[in-house]
């Protein structure tokens, strides 16, 4: 039988989704494409990503909750499909992120995959990226579109880096939490060897490099949000401009589907593998096995 879901996840996914689209939103007043703005044709001052964004999670949010409804201990056909993308989510993500980690992570994590790959699919619905305000080409007599009403709320580069910094805040949060600061400065900055097993100045001596590469982690990890919303964005919007490109041939289509399902996966996976790196290395500090899991996110992130 498939686990219960909690009543407080479901609201999790809820509450977290509007985060992300008012993130998103919050970030549109600087829009990074001039034609995008639907302030000239709708008077509001924002994208039609955005308003892509706020529709598509309201009607998630109705669409979970009507699925699941009261959760029961014998599931809805519902519930059973919600729970069944939970527990195939929850056995792939725990041992990357750890088992002392994952209550805290995996509501984040559920929600950003889903957010995704809803947003990545809404760009293949009918009139999305094709429907709104234009003018007619007149050498050719053909309607060109100026500005759209729909856009995929990833195709923008504002939503996929709201999604990044959504993310990172969520890692600060979560490796602080479980790993602590202590934790953290040793693996960032501490000196892996061992301090018995090494003459004193070879000790010290990569102490220093340790710390020195530890600098270069810092500056690695602050790219991470930029890396983030530009796989995403540049996936999502080159996509977008191939199925317009080839007037939506059916092939292309079918491999869209399959691309904003990878994407959706890739950054939800990401982000449990930077959680994993210091929280999943804390949980079994002491175990071989502990450290195992952290050797294998680390190749996974590299």
């Amino acid at each position: 039988m498939a686990p219960r879901i909690p009543s407080s996840l479901t609201k999790i996914v809820g509450t977290t989704a509007l985060m992300l689209a008012s993130a998103a939103f919050a970030h549109a007043a600087g829009g990074h494409e001039a034609p995008s703005s639907l302030n000239d044709v709708i008077g509001l001052p924002i994208s039609n990503s955005i308003l892509t964004s706020l529709l598509v999670t309201t009607l998630l949010i109705i669409g979970i909750r009507w699925m699941v409804g009261t959760p029961k201990i014998v599931p809805t056909r519902g519930q059973a499909v919600f729970e069944s993308l939970i527990e195939t989510l929850r056995d792939m993500l725990e041992p990357i992120v750890g088992k002392k980690a994952m209550p805290g992570a995996f509501p984040v994590l559920l929600c950003l995959f889903i957010f995704i790959l809803v947003h990545n699919w809404s760009g293949l619905l009918p009139f999305i990226g094709t429907a709104g305000w234009g003018h007619t080409d007149p050498e050719t007599g053909k309607f060109v579109l100026d500005t759209a009403l729909f856009r995929p709320h990833t195709s923008e580069a504002n939503g996929t880096l709201a999604l990044s910094l959504f993310s990172f805040g969520a890692w600060l949060i979560l490796i602080f939490k479980y790993a602590g600061p202590k934790l953290i400065w040793h693996d960032l900055f501490g000196n892996k060897a061992g301090k018995g097993e090494l003459h004193p100045g070879m000790y010290y001596f990569l102490s220093v490099v340790f710390f020195l590469v530890g600098i270069i982690e810092l500056v690695s990890i602050g790219m991470r949000p930029i890396t983030l919303s530009a796989r995403l964005f540049g996936n999502v919007f080159g996509g977008e401009n191939l199925l317009h490109a080839t007037n939506f041939i059916f092939i292309f289509y079918f491999l869209e589907i399959i691309v904003g399902l990878v994407q959706a996966f890739v950054f939800t996976l990401l982000s449990s593998v930077y959680i994993g790196l210091i929280c999943n290395h804390g949980d079994d500090h002491h175990d071989d096995h502990g450290h195992d899991h952290a050797d294998h996110a680390k190749d996974a992130a590299h």
